[in-house]
């Protein structure tokens, strides 16, 4: 099938625009296609465009009770490792921009985000519990390099000694270290590397503007010397493509020193699911019926099952399967003997105009 949209180095094969708030689904004229390959070889390489995002708060809440916290932070929207599973793409519709491409190359930066934490956190009456970030999209992806919106975010909850739990699947993070190693020798701060395979080939088309599976093993070391807890996540466990890797990865990071590890395994809301079908057909021709088979199976014969718990876990033999995998190769490595607490009674509002005694 040719797809106009697809481009080298992307990850979403399609950028088919969001309908589910009554607008028109916008498709390139065919004529235009042709003539396109014919005169100029193909489309254009896409570039990546930031613009500026001010919102009015930047802690976000939420009730969900199968989620270890309630609140959390986005440095950004949209997020250019372009995963093709990322669960956080139909976010973009609420921009009536599309969940494919545009999701991964139009992104959004809140460089007032350090303020904003600042103020709400001196607000009278907070009652400090861990933030976690990187949970919707990734605070380490590419344009953190330019502009360290997620540094000055954990610079202001070191001075306030707020405990953290971070979610990645960058080595970026290693930037950090100085930060973090304080903060963890407080109880303060642990992170999460997600790493989905170490199959490079794997890695290219589903996850390709992240670093290697091997760079983040890294980190988990790098960060693990440093004296900071951190746990592998495989997030998400794609069954027919990288479900035999379960065993080798948490192999892999109990060797780099993570002391815990979970999975997930994939999930596919809203405009996800027929994303995550075109490159299957793209990418995995011989398996996608297959895949996608195994996935409704898990998801009670539905693409996606939103309802708590079982959203997270999935349902039925093949999710009993990938569940006795995990633990068997967990326990093998020593995995999640205790649960880790980070400390809340450490927390201290942010100085004001009058500068702290002590």
């Amino acid at each position: 099938m040719h797809r106009s949209d697809l481009r080298h180095g992307r990850g979403a094969p399609e950028n088919r625009t969001p309908t589910r708030y009554g607008l028109a689904e916008r498709e390139p004229d065919p004529d235009w296609l042709d003539a396109r390959e014919e005169v100029d070889d193909g489309p254009p390489p896409l570039r990546t465009t930031v613009t500026v995002e001010k919102p009015r708060t930047i802690i976000a809440r939420n009730i969900s009770p199968d989620v270890g916290f309630d609140r959390s932070i986005n440095p950004y929207r949209g997020c250019e490792h372009g995963c093709i599973y990322c669960f956080a793409r139909p976010t973009h519709a609420f921009h009536d921009l599309s969940p494919g491409l545009d999701f991964e190359t139009r992104l959004f930066a809140k460089p007032d985000a350090a303020a904003l934490l600042r103020a709400e956190l001196g607000k009278k009456g907070y009652v400090p519990a861990p933030i976690a970030i990187g949970t919707n999209t990734d605070p380490y992806q590419p344009i953190e390099g330019k502009w360290g919106i997620m540094r000055s975010v954990l610079e202001v909850l070191s001075e306030t000694r707020h405990p953290v739990c971070i979610t990645t699947k960058s080595d970026r993070v290693k930037r950090d270290i100085d930060l973090l190693a304080p903060m963890a020798a407080l109880g303060l701060a642990s992170v999460a590397l997600s790493v989905t395979s170490l199959t490079p080939a794997i890695s290219r088309t589903l996850e390709p503007r992240a670093p290697a599976g091997r760079k983040r093993l890294a980190a988990i070391k790098a960060l693990s010397e440093a004296g900071i807890p951190t746990f592998v996540a495989i997030a998400p466990v794609v069954p027919g493509v990288t479900d035999h890797e379960i065993e080798h990865i948490l192999e892999a990071a109990a060797e780099a020193g993570a002391r815990g590890a979970f999975y997930i395994p994939v999930r596919l809301p809203y405009e996800v699911a027929p994303l995550f079908r075109a490159w299957l057909e793209e990418h995995y021709p011989d398996r996608a019926a297959k895949v996608m088979n195994i996935i409704r199976s898990i998801r009670g014969g539905r693409d996606n099952d939103p309802n708590w718990f079982t959203r997270m876990q999935g349902s039925g033999p093949w999710a009993e399967l990938l569940k006795t995998r995990f633990q068997i190769a967990a326990a093998k490595n020593g995995f999640n003997k205790e649960k880790l607490k980070l400390r809340t009674d450490l927390f201290r509002p942010p100085e004001g105009p009058q500068m702290r005694l002590f």
